[in-house]
């Protein structure tokens, strides 16, 4: 039990971490922590099920929407979502909530907000709210943690991303093709990782398409809660030109998870 428990509490960090737990924003009563100067325009969500020897343990979302600012500069904000399942709580409780903005034309993070809400028999009680804000004419990210005196600033270099602005990237904006290597930092508000995610084609299956052609990005990382051991994830979209992000698969030190798309929305 003890495996399962870590292997969630690391598959939620790296879903949304490298976006999957690689943390959509909300207080603790669901509300939307999202600046009031922001517009709202069209969006699309994605709606997941992860599962673990084949049994459902999470359900994740991701919703992107199109934006502006009050400057008038166009911006997304793209939401995540990973909660537990019900049967699941008496061991592990789960409310993790995280939202990115960022520039429409460059993609750049602005902001990237995470508020965590996990506890149970097999994990520590956390319950944090952190903003990270990406100061580009400044070369910094400034860390705030609420409740907590003064801030934390680590260097900013280009080509440097929150998990969510990079899904978004690679979904909105790149052409992906088979047999390239992407190189870019991604900060989570935890570890800036270097890293390099490799393309390859392939066929996945899935419950909306079926069997069906798909690109994946592909990435190897150290995970600091396992002693650095190395892991791998796997984000792949389809090829028949929408390049939806249909599956998101995970090998951990503790095992194999894998987030399957069941629905979509639009508004």
């Amino acid at each position: 039990m003890a495996k399962v428990g870590r292997t969630l509490k690391i598959g939620s960090l790296l879903l949304i971490g490298i976006l999957a737990g690689w943390e959509f924003s909300a207080n603790s009563h669901g509300q939307m922590l999202v600046p009031q100067e922001l517009g709202t325009g069209p969006s699309k969500s994605f709606f997941y099920t992860a599962k673990r020897f084949g049994i459902p343990i999470l359900k994740a979302s991701i919703k992107i929407e199109n934006g502006s600012s009050g400057q008038g500069k166009f911006i997304y904000k793209i939401h995540a979502s990973i909660d537990s399942l019900d049967y699941l709580k008496f061991l592990f409780r789960m409310n993790n909530r995280f939202v990115s903005i960022v520039e429409a034309e460059t993609f750049s993070p602005l902001r990237y907000v995470k508020e965590i809400h996990q506890e149970g028999l097999l994990t520590k009680k956390k319950n944090y709210l952190q903003t990270l804000i990406f100061d580009h004419p400044n070369k910094k990210i400034v860390m705030e943690i609420r409740g907590e005196k003064g801030n934390k600033e680590i260097p900013l270099s280009s080509e440097t991303y929150d998990p969510l602005s990079m899904f978004a990237k690679y979904y909105l904006k790149e052409e992906l093709h088979s047999g390239q290597d992407i190189q870019m930092s991604i900060f989570d508000g935890i570890t800036l990782r270097q890293m390099v995610f490799y393309s390859k084609k392939g066929k996945v299956k899935s419950k909306i398409y079926g069997e069906i052609e798909a690109v994946c990005l592909e990435s190897s990382t150290s995970f600091s809660s396992f002693e650095d051991k190395e892991g791998h994830i796997r984000i792949w979209y389809t090829q028949n030109g929408e390049k939806t992000p249909i599956l998101i698969e995970l090998e951990l030190p503790v095992g194999y998870i894998k987030f399957e798309l069941e629905s979509m929305e639009r508004s």
